[in-house]
Order: C-alpha cells, then structure tokens, then sequence
C-alpha cells in the first residue's frame, strides 16, 4: 500500500516536499492542500510582478502536479474547515509547509495609524491576494517612507516608481497599477536601522533601482563614511557587501537626472513613533550607531539625535513571523514550528510520529526560493527512514475528500485551479501581460467550479 502524505501549504516549500514524495520509487500519494484557491504561495502572490523570471519557477510545479498520486485541494484551511488530528488519522504523514505569514511588528507608538501598513500588505495588494483587495491604500501624498532593509522593502520602492511603461507589461493589479500611476508620490525613502554594510538586500535588487526610468537614485554621501566596525566587516569575506557598497558609492559618483521621483535610500536610523493626529503625519527616527558586541556581531545603537520625517504613508518591512498550527507544537521564540530537521518535536523534544514541516515554518523567513528545494529534500529523507523504520501509526480508513464534502467545504481540485490559470492568461494576452489576475474570492470560485 503506497504511503499517503498530507503536505500543507502550496508555496515552493510545499511543491517542493510534494516533488520529493512522488519521485520516490516506490512513489507515494500526495494531497497538496492550501488555504486559497490558487497554488503557488509567494511565487504568484509575493513575487513582484516585474520579476517574471522568478516567476517562472511555477512551471517544474506544474510537472510535480501532473504526476500519477497527486491532488490539490484548494480553498482548504488546515485549522478551521480540517483539524490536524484529522488529517493525522486519515494520513500516514502529515508536512507542515505553510509560511511565514504574519508580519513582525516595530513595537512603536503610532503603529496602527491608518496609513501606516505592513509591506506585505500592500505586496499581497499589488499581487492580487482576494484577502487584500479592499484595503484602501491611499498614495496621494508626496512622501512615503519605507522601514527595512531587505529586498521587500527595495521591491516596494522599486514598485511605488514604476511607470507607464514599466508597470503596464506586468500582471501587477489593474487596481494597483491605476493607484500607482495615478499616485501625487514624488519621493520614496527607505530606512534602514544599520549601515549599507549590513543592508539585507541583494545587488541585483539594488542595480533596478539604479536603472529606474522614472525615479533617481539618491544616496547621502555621509552614509558611505564606513565607522571603524563596518569597515573592518568590509574587509573581511564578504563579497555581497562589498558589492553593495561599490554600487551605493557609484550612485554617490553619478549626478542625478531630474527624474519625476525620488528614490533616497537612508542609513543607520530607526523609527521611534510614527506621527499624526487621525492619520500618517511624519515619522520620528533616531540616528544609530554601529558597536560590535562581545561576540563580534553589529548593533545598532540609537544616539540622542532625532529627525522627523513628513509622510503620507508608512509601508513596515522588518521581517516575517511564523503563526501557530492548532495541535501542532510551536516555538514563539523563532516563531517556527518545533523541530530538528525537519521533524516535528512535542514539549519533551522527543519526534511527533508522522508530523513534519518544512520551509520558512521550519526554518524561519530565509533565503531565496530555491532554498526550499534542498530544505524540503531534507524533510522528506527523514520521513521516509521513519516510514522504513515503522515509525507511523495505522492510519484510519477514509478519504479526505469525502469528509470535506460532508463538512460542506467546497474544495476546489487542481482541475479549478487550471481553469484559473486558463481565464487568467487569455485575459493577458488580450493586453500582452502575462495574466490578468483574479483577485476576489467570488471570481475565483466561480470560475474553480468546473
């Protein structure tokens, strides 16, 4: 009898474990389930639109989910419509690979303001997530300030810069590209609490925004005075930071063109409060400094002098938080899943027979998509030495579909998710982009009901 496998979550992480399952001689049943009607997690939703290389990734997913024992039920929440316990007792093994899907929080007053937002709010708004798609974001002032370092935060500078031309070719929103275009934004500042040094961000992220038709690039030449710590980082075995600054420090060189907006990118402040009386006024930030600690690693230490900074809008990049799994054992600590490896751990640390997870619930919010294909592969090595060692317990007599269907959830199959796809491309190349997205829970299923 073939093992039957639960993976949990169809982003890459997801696709990835599912790929590993199948290709296993003998190859082993998987259920693909996910939340929203469409796979693919960040590759559809979190990837920036004008990124469509990286985008095309989906397509080895879409020869995993052709595969003989492969099923996809969307529209399925692990956790409200099937409880773990459930999907423990109808499976042999059960991989956890859902995310990291909540944004981490600054802890500063003025926080909740309106205009003041979480980048992935406003990533999942231009992607066409249906859960975001009535937030009214409202980029009619001047000024927006980015929090972050990293390349979400770059993607919505790069974003908010795009013009006509640039944005119209992608399957951003139309909603989105309208807001976009027809913005008052003239500049977009990017805070980050460290140095250029220690920036997260990657050059070729950083090279895009050097190549902007609409916007210039701005750099304060101060920022690039490296103190004593960053320097001596500099030297050390740190390409992707050299790079950074060689690239920063040829901005500074190049005089700007007069561009119709701004990119300034700012270093060594943080955020103290955010500003306003009903809405986003300004932010306060505070200048840092840069000590190493005793163990040699980089902090940033806020000093006594202050700016505040007028604003319309406050988009929060500072890194994504892993929710807990009703059941399932949860570390609050890393916001992951307790595990070693890959294998769930219970209160004692001792291995949860048959559960399992991967991705950034594992491992937390790191590396690139390709990450996930080695983290999974490591996941799935142990699952099967534990199903060769007899490790799962028998699992009950039953189908998941059936027990949706006598819930009442109307699952859709992959089947729905190709009529998707299908209405989404012809619409796009009607207007020669990709696809024109569906972006609200009632077109999508309707559309899913084949």
């Amino acid at each position: 009898m073939a093992l039957r496998v639960a993976v949990v979550g169809s982003g890459p992480a997801g696709f990835y474990a599912a790929g590993q399952l199948l290709a296993h001689d003998p190859p082993c049943e998987v259920d693909l389930f996910d939340r929203l009607p469409t796979p693919w997690g960040l590759v559809r939703l979190g990837v920036a639109p004008d990124h469509p290389k990286i985008k095309s990734v989906s397509r080895a997913f879409e020869k995993i989910a052709q595969r003989p024992g492969f099923r996809f039920f969307g529209n399925v929440e692990v956790g409200r419509d099937l409880a773990h316990e459930e999907l423990a007792e109808l499976y042999d093994a059960v991989i956890y690979a859902f995310g990291a899907q909540a944004d981490r929080r600054m802890g500063i007053p003025g926080e909740d303001l309106p205009g003041s937002w979480a980048a992935t709010e406003f990533v999942a708004w231009y992607n066409g997530h249906p859960d975001f798609q009535e937030i009214p974001f409202d980029l009619s002032s001047g000024r927006v300030v980015v929090v972050g370092n990293g390349n979400v935060a770059v993607d919505v500078a790069r974003m908010l810069a795009l013009t006509t031309e640039e944005i119209s070719p992608t399957d951003t929103t139309d909603t989105a590209i309208a807001a976009i275009l027809g913005s008052g934004i003239t500049e977009i500042v990017v805070l980050g609490r460290r140095g250029p040094v220690q920036a997260a961000f990657t050059t070729p992220e950083l090279q895009e925004l050097r190549e902007l038709a609409g916007a210039d690039l701005v750099v304060d030449p101060a920022d690039l005075e490296l103190d004593p710590v960053s320097a001596a980082v500099l030297e050390g075995d740190t390409a992707l930071a050299r790079r950074n600054v060689e690239v920063l420090r040829e901005v500074i060189a190049a005089p700007t063109t007069g561009k119709e907006k701004r990119v300034v990118l700012r270093f060594c402040v943080s955020p103290v409060a955010i500003v306003g009386a009903e809405r986003v006024e300004a932010v306060e930030v505070v200048r840092n400094d840069l000590v190493a600690d005793e163990n040699g690693q980089i902090r940033a230490v806020p000093t006594e002098e202050r700016e505040v900074i007028p604003c319309g809008i406050v988009l929060r990049s500072v890194g994504y938080r892993g929710t807990a799994m009703p059941g399932v054992p949860f570390d609050e600590g890393s916001a992951t899943i307790r595990n070693a490896a890959g294998r769930v751990l219970d209160d004692t640390g001792a291995p949860v027979p048959g559960v399992y997870c991967t991705g950034w619930i594992k491992r937390g919010p790191s590396g690139v998509i390709g990450t996930n294909k080695k983290d999974a592969a490591e996941t799935v090595e142990l699952l099967l030495a534990d199903a060769e060692a007899g490790l799962f317990p028998r699992r009950q007599e039953g189908d998941v579909a059936a027990v949706l269907a006598a819930k009442g959830v109307a699952a859709v199959s992959y089947a729905g998710w190709e009529a998707i796809d299908a209405v989404e491309c012809a619409r796009g190349e009607e207007q020669g982009r990709p696809r024109v997205k569906l972006g609200r829970w009632e077109e999508l299923l309707a559309v899913s009901r084949v």
